[in-house]
């Protein structure tokens, strides 16, 4: 197999799903043997990309302007320079501009790879997105909104990838360290003495916190002594909303038993001394990583069973599966998995190694015929 030159472009290198996946990516070609380059904005994540053996170009390809245009052609010199072997998009703006590029490139041009992350907006925008020589689906949710929205898509471009979780960050029975529980237990007595419900996501109304804490009133006025953890709400410019969620807490009568904490890199042992693990948000989401990860972990999951959440709850833990609204029903399934949880998923398919190998599989693909 020859050295490959692989460009992946996505807006910036800050943190999220489109983020982590790159440098997975870029990780798996720099183990291959290929030339990994990364063209963004920039961010907190440069400076692991390069460590990790891949080299990155600041360029500000996520900035919607009047100078997009002058970035397009500067994206065009640049790819020239690079002579690739494929440039892989990641997200809209990107992916037009590198269609721009591209067209004025000699032959032969480099290969165009898109992934389709999550489902934006119906449109000619969003439609940027499936034009990819292949189309990287990150979920069979994803590959079905994609059809539906644009039906002249050629199904044969698409490929359904799903996200993945590295197994030896997640494995089966972790438990933290005596050091790690003490320190959580002084930061956090509010979560001490009961067993605790965890939520992991931003702050965002999307997430369905209100419905985590309707069901932890409703379970609480049963006798139950729970606690729910809200993992990663507290954040900078979420102050209004914060506020709305203690309001309601207060209202029903658990503002105690609720504790809304910043984003934490110890996401792992926040699974760990959950005894359930909640996933409800009301937008259906594209993959559903979280649930994934604490499922790795042996955690149960209960979440609403619509978009990839749904789709990977059908596939690994139906029992965690609930239908979007129905609040009755998500209480009893609570009170099941935290009674008498069903077995774990004997083995995770959706592994970080899978989706890695299945990506570069795509990539050789392309490059061979």
């Amino acid at each position: 197999m020859r050295r490959l030159t692989v460009v992946q472009l996505l807006p910036a290198l800050h943190s999220g799903g489109v983020e982590r996946s790159t440098l997975e990516i870029a990780a798996a070609l720099v183990a291959a043997g290929h030339r990994s380059v990364v063209i963004s904005a920039g961010g907190r994540l440069v400076e692991r990309l390069v460590a990790g053996g891949s080299e990155h170009i600041a360029l500000p390809i996520g900035r919607k302007s009047l100078s997009a245009l002058r970035t397009a052609f500067v994206l065009r010199r640049t790819l020239a320079a690079l002579r690739p072997d494929l440039v892989h998009a990641r997200s809209r703006l990107p992916a037009w501009l590198a269609r721009f590029a591209l067209r004025g490139l000699p032959a032969p041009r480099p290969h165009f790879v898109t992934t389709v992350h999550g489902m934006n907006s119906p449109g000619r925008y969003s439609g940027v997105m499936r034009s990819g020589e292949a189309v990287i689906c990150v979920s069979e949710t994803v590959r079905a909104y994609v059809l539906r929205h644009w039906p002249d898509t050629d199904p044969e471009r698409l490929h359904v990838v799903p996200r993945g979780v590295d197994t030896a960050d997640f494995p089966r029975g972790f438990v933290p360290s005596e050091e790690w529980r003490d320190a959580w237990k002084m930061q956090y007595p509010a979560l001490q003495g009961g067993r605790v419900l965890l939520m992991p996501g931003r702050g965002t109304r999307l997430k369905g916190h209100a419905e985590a804490i309707e069901l932890l009133a409703s379970l609480r006025a049963e006798g139950q002594d729970l606690r729910l953890w809200l993992l990663g709400t507290d954040e900078p410019g979420r102050e209004a909303y914060l506020d709305e969620l203690r309001a309601l807490a207060a209202a029903r009568g658990v503002a105690d038993a609720v504790l809304a904490s910043p984003p934490r890199h110890d996401v792992r042992e926040a699974y760990a001394v959950a005894d359930l693990v909640l996933q409800l948000s009301t937008k259906p989401e594209a993959f559903g990583r979280t649930v994934v990860e604490a499922l790795s972990i042996g955690r149960p999951v209960l979440g609403w069973d619509h978009g990839g959440v749904g789709e990977l709850l059908r596939a690994l833990y139906p029992a965690g599966a609930v239908p979007l609204g129905d609040r009755a029903a998500l209480a009893r399934a609570a009170r099941t998995l935290l009674a008498a949880p069903p077995p774990m998923p004997v083995t995770i398919p959706h592994t970080l190694a899978a989706m890695q190998s299945a990506t570069l599989e795509i990539y050789d693909q392309l490059v061979a015929d």
